[in-house]
């Protein structure tokens, strides 16, 4: 069951934005510019079908037999494609500067469960509504058993430039444990298949799955490492509420490891990536260079503008320059710019027949959205921003949240020398107490 919807206001049944976020603000930031075409403009391709319905997950996500007529996916490709000419009207119709979009990422579920053709079909539309940035990046998800030397030619010729394989853990007890299915003896075979296509590889790893020890941890980290990957997401398993899993926390059959093997999971893999010549850009991201990043995933981070297309996707469209302004400043009418408008998130029905269904009928497949003040805006991009490398500039936080850096260097979660030059940048120990961070320097 993944995670219901958050409340928002209706969306025009167009699905136009509001007027202000063309003129640059809501009119309580003068003078704040309006989206140019120096912001990154990137698009998310959710593919909401998998074989397999792991115990674990809670993505918004559906087996074939979960689903019904208007939403197979054989007509999903042109189900999407509707959305993506509606979304080129809809920034069209709001007098937004053109941009190529710079980033693609096709997610899931398992888009490669997809022909190869379709994903060819969603990328070529996303050009012809857009057109694609010289240098840009088109990521895929997959999982190991979902593609063929053939299949990522295919898409390494269309323009795809990387793939992302869920390879989750080497060790088959493991991976029996969270649901995957597919063998981890592939691993090297796809990737190899991928390199030779001529694509970028990153490989994301899930540790702390109930009966993993340190040594299956410990194998999976050289597994992955032992293909030459320039690229290693690592992330800690998060059960969540309406899972399958969470049924069988709560009814003893699997029991959840410890905060502090999490931590030294999280450690090890810090120390082996590391050595292997990959560098921490985020904390649950390593890349051997600064090519190998995730841009579209950095885009997120630091705040860039992005339309997600298909069911229970979100969007984003921000008021560059507003949330610079100082906060104590008032418009003509002795309104605080705090309650400025800044930004706009929407997001679409979650099941694939209702998305069907409204595409069909012309309508805009959004649920709800929510219009963001510039205090909403900068408490977002100090949650986000404090995750990176480079770290998170200090003139963003409140004044509270200023007076707290220093306590948190004092307690090892911040770097000194960094705060001192005016960022806020997480140690090792920061890394691993990253929401305690967020918490302190977001405070009021």
């Amino acid at each position: 069951m993944s995670p219901a919807l958050p409340d928002g206001e209706p969306v025009p049944p167009d699905g136009s934005l509001p007027a202000w976020i063309a003129a640059g603000g809501d009119g309580s930031v003068a003078g704040a510019p309006g989206p140019t075409a120096s912001r990154g403009f990137g698009v998310y391709l959710h593919v909401p079908f998998c074989s397999v319905r792991c115990g674990y997950c809670d993505f918004n996500t559906y087996t074939a037999s979960e689903l019904g007529g208007g939403a197979s996916q054989a007509s999903y490709a042109s189900t999407a494609l509707r959305e993506i000419d509606l979304a080129a009207r809809v920034l069209r119709d709001a007098a937004l500067p053109e941009r190529p979009v710079s980033t693609v990422f096709v997610g899931g579920g398992t888009p490669t469960l997809l022909p190869a053709g379709d994903l060819v079909r969603l990328l070529r539309g996303v050009r012809d509504a857009w057109g694609l940035a010289p240098d840009a990046e088109v990521t895929t998800e997959a999982n190991p058993d979902s593609v063929t030397p053939e299949s990522l030619a295919e898409l390494a010729a269309a323009g795809f430039t990387r793939v992302s394989f869920g390879m989750q853990s080497a060790v088959p007890h493991v991976l029996a444990t969270l649901e995957r299915t597919h063998d981890p003896r592939r691993i090297p075979d796809v990737v190899r298949w991928a390199r030779d296509a001529g694509l970028q590889i990153s490989l994301d790893l899930i540790y702390g799955t109930p009966g993993e020890s340190l040594d299956d941890w410990r194998a999976s980290l050289d597994a992955a490492l032992a293909t030459g990957v320039d690229h290693v997401s690592a992330y800690a398993l998060v059960v969540e509420a309406g899972t399958k899993m969470a049924a069988q926390v709560r009814r003893g059959e699997v029991a959840l490891p410890s905060e502090d093997d999490q931590a030294t999971k999280y450690e090890l893999a810090d120390e082996l990536l590391t050595a292997a010549g990959l560098t921490w850009y985020e904390v649950s991201n390593w890349a051997r260079a600064d090519d190998d990043r995730c841009r579209h995933n950095l885009a997120y981070w630091r705040g860039d503008d992005w339309w997600g297309i298909g069911p229970g996707a979100h969007s984003y469209v921000a008021v560059p320059g507003a949330l610079r302004a100082d906060p104590s400043v008032t418009d003509d009418t002795g309104a605080s710019v705090r309650d400025a408008r800044v930004g706009v998130r929407w997001w679409n029905v979650k099941h694939p027949r209702r998305y069907a269904a409204l595409l069909d009928a012309g309508t805009s497949p959004a649920a709800g959205r929510e219009l963001l003040t510039r205090d909403e805006g900068r408490l977002e991009q100090a949650m986000l921003g404090v995750r990176l490398h480079e770290g998170l500039d200090l003139a963003v936080l409140s004044p509270a949240g200023r007076r707290a850096v220093a306590g948190l260097v004092a307690n090892g979660l911040l770097d000194g020398r960094a705060a001192v030059a005016g960022r806020a940048v997480l140690t090792l120990r920061g890394r691993l107490l990253a929401d305690t961070v967020v918490r302190e320097i977001t405070d009021e």
